[in-house]
C-alpha cells in the first residue's frame, strides 16, 4: 500500500528502523520483505476501510536479521488505543473468535 505522496512512511510517525537495519551478506531479504509487503498492505486496507487514517496508524514490512517478513504496527497513541477497542468490541460479540 503506498501512501499519499512521497515519504508516507515517516509521515508524522518516528518508525525506529524503517531506514536502518543490520544486513548480513547470503540473507535474502527481498522475498520476506515481498510477503511481509503483501501482508501489510492488506491490514491497511482494512484500516482504511475501517476509517483510519495511514498517517495515524499503519503497517510497517519489514524482516527480521535472518530475512523473515516481518510486519509492525505503528501509530499514534490515540489511533493504537481506538484500534484496540474496535478489536476488543469484536472479540466480545464474537466470543473471541478470530
Amino acid at each position: 500500500m503506498t501512501g499519499s505522496g512521497e515519504g508516507w512512511l515517516s509521515d508524522g510517525l518516528d518508525v525506529p528502523g524503517a531506514d536502518s537495519g543490520l544486513w548480513v551478506s547470503g540473507v535474502d531479504y527481498i522475498a520476506g520483505w515481498c510477503e511481509a509487503r503483501e501482508a501489510a498492505d492488506h491490514l491497511n486496507r482494512a484500516l482504511l476501510g475501517a476509517g483510519f487514517e495511514l498517517s495515524a496508524v499503519r503497517a510497517v514490512a519489514s524482516t527480521n536479521e535472518d530475512g523473515r517478513g516481518v510486519v509492525r504496527l505503528a501509530g499514534w497513541p490515540g489511533a493504537v488505543e481506538r484500534l484496540a477497542r474496535l478489536l476488543e468490541a469484536r472479540a466480545d460479540t464474537d466470543g473471541g473468535a478470530a
